[in-house]
This record gives structure tokens, C-alpha cells and sequence, in this order.
């Protein structure tokens, strides 16, 4: 990951994707401080698996089916 002021990056604008195939990440800042991040498009993202996710949820007190009764009675 990189630090780059936005007049940087402007004047790098043409050679844009070679630094992010360079970097990975490139932040942006205004006055030292970070305003915006680019990152490559074709950066594969791992995809969450439903177990991991189901794992750290924690569990109802109530059962969902019991839930989705009460709803249909009440309604």
C-alpha cells in the first residue's frame, strides 16, 4: 500500500494502473490526511463460506420457526 497526495496522482494519472499493479492499494490524501483509496478492479475477493458465517452468528433465544408463528397468529 502506498501514500500518494492528490497532486501526485494527478500528475501519475496516466500511469495509474501501473502503480495500483505495482502496489496492490494505492490511498489518496489531502493534507496528509486520507480522503480516498483505489484499489485494482480484477482483485479476486474470497468469498465468506455460509459456515464460518452461520459460526460466528450468535443463536436466537428463540427459535426461528416459533418466531415466524407467533408473527402469522398476530397477524
Amino acid at each position: 500500500m502506498r501514500r500518494v497526495s492528490i497532486r501526485e496522482i494527478r500528475s501519475a494519472l496516466s500511469h495509474v494502473e501501473e502503480l495500483l499493479e505495482r502496489e496492490g492499494e494505492v490511498i489518496i490524501t489531502r493534507h496528509g490526511k486520507p480522503v480516498a483509496r483505489v484499489l485494482p478492479v480484477d482483485r479476486p475477493r474470497p468469498i465468506p463460506s455460509r459456515r464460518d458465517l452461520r459460526q460466528s452468528m450468535e443463536p436466537l433465544p428463540v427459535p426461528s420457526e416459533e418466531l415466524v408463528r407467533r408473527e402469522r397468529d398476530e397477524g
